[in-house]
């Protein structure tokens, strides 16, 4: 089967909304995926606890991560995902389990 090239045309229904400028950039790229692992995690408008939560995610749900940067420590792990599912949002690295490729930096 040819469905994974990688052409997802539902990605563009989002545009123009949260983050601008870097929004139409990530289109084309072969983004990490992730499975949260918390019962329910908070995803946020900033790589800390402080920030707005934007949605949760349950156990087993598979994120899409666009990059990962430094924030505010979980249990000893600073590291924070971007995930670019439907909304822009912050989760901490302590409970999404990669698969395969590691995130790029932010």
């Amino acid at each position: 089967s040819q469905s994974a090239s990688g052409n997802h045309q539902d990605q563009h229904q989002n545009e123009g909304q949260g983050q601008g400028q870097s929004q139409s950039q990530h289109q084309n790229q072969h983004l990490a995926r992730g499975v949260v692992t918390a019962s329910s995690l908070a995803l946020r408008s900033a790589p800390n606890r402080g920030g707005q939560i934007i949605r949760w995610a349950d156990r087993g749900e598979v994120v899409s991560i666009f990059c990962r940067t430094n924030g505010q420590s979980v249990q000893g792990n600073r590291q924070w995902y971007l995930l670019t599912d439907g909304t822009w949002a912050w989760g901490s690295a302590r409970y999404i389990r990669t698969i395969g490729t590691a995130p790029r930096w932010c």
